[in-house]
């Protein structure tokens, strides 16, 4: 069955918390100009955005300059500036060096537990009752826990604060904060309403919305003139959106958000690239068709009629689709994966060393599991380096079994001293 090459959803692990990573150019090219203003306030202008493939409404830092948003947030953030404060938070929590701290903390909370149970163990020895130190010892993780909770709260009022304060210097108006506020609230305040607010590791939504409308209502901030986002961002952002709905959300809630009377380009966007999903190849044409013709210009309509002819099988007409959306929109890694991936299918010509070199370009600067897919299957199955670069395509979705088996196959077949061979054992022995 041909594969759906579309959005070029690049999934590989997050080891820590088991989702699911999407590279896709338009989505990230959107956001980081949504979230340039404030990053370079920040003093972090290499910030990256990862987006996860989960339908939670949230975000999260791991340390570094990556930032990970997850598609539920995305898909339910109405405005590029509640995005932008969605993003301030999380600078806040870098900039005060939060994870770092957290770790340090988790450090001394391990140390002290580990000393309140050793009292435990003391005094059932010398009582030669074991129940005398077995509260001691059953208290302990509690005492450590309260306490990770309570700082991990205090530490997302000081994001709430720095974000908020980012957002100002950056020229925006900080009321973005107060619609993701809202947003949370609509959905959890059911919840939060029957949970002790020491249990969890966030202040309660209904405390940061107070903040955030006591801040906000200051002479200060209200005798401020604020940017606006443009038309045009506004209408970009609403196309991440209908393009993230299209591909992942089922039908019942592209219907809804998305329905056929709605005539807007982000409806037709959805439509288009959802009909693709189903099957509907005549209904996507269409949609398609009538974005390419309403904006000449939008590599990304381009994009999904590459796609769409390659779904036809029509190879000459998707390398087309894809060539003319790169020369509006060079140097886009996914684009070029996708047009390589048709070269190897169509094969005529030089189209197989054009789809190798297409790859390695990728490779070179946005490494992606698909691209090495592609890269193997240039070299042919009874190449060598076709073991390697499968090797890499397991490495990067954490298949370490895999990516160990394909390394030793590529070892063995590859002559000593190759970039490929050195860069196989590379993978055993870092492995290891």
């Amino acid at each position: 069955m041909r594969k759906i090459i579309a959005i070029l959803i690049c999934m590989f692990t997050l080891p820590a918390h088991a989702a699911s990573v999407i590279q896709d150019t338009e989505i990230e090219s959107v956001i980081a100009e949504i979230i340039k203003p404030i990053t370079t306030v920040a003093n972090i202008p290499d910030t990256q955005i990862r987006i996860v493939n989960d339908d939670n409404f949230n975000a999260f830092v791991m340390g570094g300059t990556d930032i990970y948003i997850y598609t539920g947030l995305l898909t339910r953030v109405r405005t590029p500036n509640a995005l932008r404060a969605v993003i301030a938070h999380e600078l806040g929590h870098t900039i005060g060096g939060h994870m770092a701290q957290m770790s340090a903390r988790m450090e001394s909370e391990i140390k002290r537990t580990m000393m309140i149970q050793a009292l435990g163990i003391g005094l059932m020895l010398a009582g030669g009752n074991p129940s005398l130190g077995a509260g001691v010892m059953a208290g302990a993780s509690g005492i450590a826990r309260q306490s990770m909770l309570a700082f991990s709260r205090d530490e997302e009022r000081v994001a709430d604060d720095m974000g908020f304060d980012l957002m100002v210097r950056a020229g925006y108006n900080p009321n973005g904060f107060l619609d993701v506020f809202e947003q949370m609230n609509d959905m959890t305040a059911h919840i939060e309403s029957r949970v002790n607010p020491n249990a969890i590791n966030h202040p309660l939504t209904s405390e940061r919305l107070k903040n955030v409308r006591d801040k906000l209502a200051t002479a200060d901030i209200k005798s401020k003139q604020f940017k606006t986002d443009s038309a045009t961002i506004v209408k970009k952002y609403d196309m991440v959106r209908a393009k993230l709905v299209g591909y992942l959300d089922d039908a019942t809630r592209v219907k809804t958000l998305y329905p056929s009377a709605d005539k807007t380009d982000a409806a037709i966007y959805a439509r288009a690239i959802a009909n693709m999903r189903w099957g509907n190849l005549s209904g996507a044409a269409v949609g398609t068709r009538t974005l390419v013709s309403r904006n000449p210009n939008n590599p990304y309509f381009y994009e999904l009629l590459g796609d769409l002819e390659y779904r036809y099988g029509h190879y000459d007409d998707a390398i087309t689709a894809y060539e003319h959306a790169l020369k509006l929109r060079p140097n886009s890694p996914q684009i070029e994966t996708a047009l390589a991936l048709v070269l190897v299918e169509r094969a005529k010509n030089d189209d197989v060393d054009r789809a190798a070199e297409l790859c390695r370009r990728v490779i070179l600067t946005d490494p992606s599991p698909v691209a090495y897919w592609v890269l193997a299957r240039t070299f042919g199955a009874d190449d060598g380096r076709a073991d390697w670069a499968m090797a890499e395509f397991y490495r990067l979705q954490n298949n370490r079994e895999k990516s160990r088996e394909y390394a030793r196959r590529a070892k063995s077949r590859l002559k000593p001293g190759t970039p490929e061979y050195i860069k196989s054992k590379d993978i055993l022995n870092g492995e290891k």
